[in-house]
């Protein structure tokens, strides 16, 4: 009778060690690689849709740095997380005229944001615009980066918060989970 007790005391203990160690895990996988969030807003539109669900991979800048044209989250000023494209990296000199992006002089397409600017230019909006007229700054400052939503009229980006410091970055936001129909890896 004892050695029955004993065993099921056993096998009891390994299943409470085994989901205390799985707890464990998926804790640190979601700290420190990776992390659910939700699109909150237009801002991101027409490629991210607002409620979409995405995973951030919080390990991608701790190997290498963000590169122009990506999507990452990142702590904003007013403590909430906000999502937005890296558009100026440091050193760049960053303008839009003409419904045209200038990166360092040389005017840089968007296709993600085509179908999007038939729909601005219908609307005769505009927003054009220049470093040192949004930022104080001809360049984006070393350590930071220039950020802005792809719905660039409906948009809390580095035009009206200022640069992103580099050590706010939380990861980049490169796979949408849900809805399922939406489910995509972001280029």
């Amino acid at each position: 009778m004892k050695s029955t007790k004993s065993a099921e005391k056993k096998d009891s203990w390994e299943w409470i060690r085994a989901l205390i160690i799985a707890f464990i895990l998926a804790g640190a996988v979601r700290y420190f690689i990776f992390a659910p969030i939700v699109v909150d807003g237009e801002s991101m539109m027409p490629t991210l849709q607002d409620r979409d669900r995405m995973i951030v991979n919080k390990i991608s800048y701790n190997i290498g740095d963000a590169e122009r044209f990506d999507i990452i989250v990142f702590e904003a000023p007013e403590g909430k997380d906000y999502i937005k494209r890296v558009i100026g990296l440091p050193g760049d000199k960053v303008e839009y005229k003409g419904d045209m992006l200038y990166v360092n002089g040389e005017a840089v397409k968007e296709p993600y944001l085509e179908p999007y600017k038939d729909d601005l230019l219908e609307g005769n909006l505009t927003y054009d615009f220049d470093l040192t007229g949004v930022t104080g700054e001809a360049t984006v400052p070393e350590g930071q980066l220039f950020v802005m939503g792809d719905n660039r009229q409906h948009s809390k980006d580095s035009r009206s918060i200022g640069f992103v410091p580099v050590e706010k970055v939380v990861g980049e936001a490169n796979v949408i989970f849900w809805p399922l129909n939406d489910i995509q890896v972001m280029e």
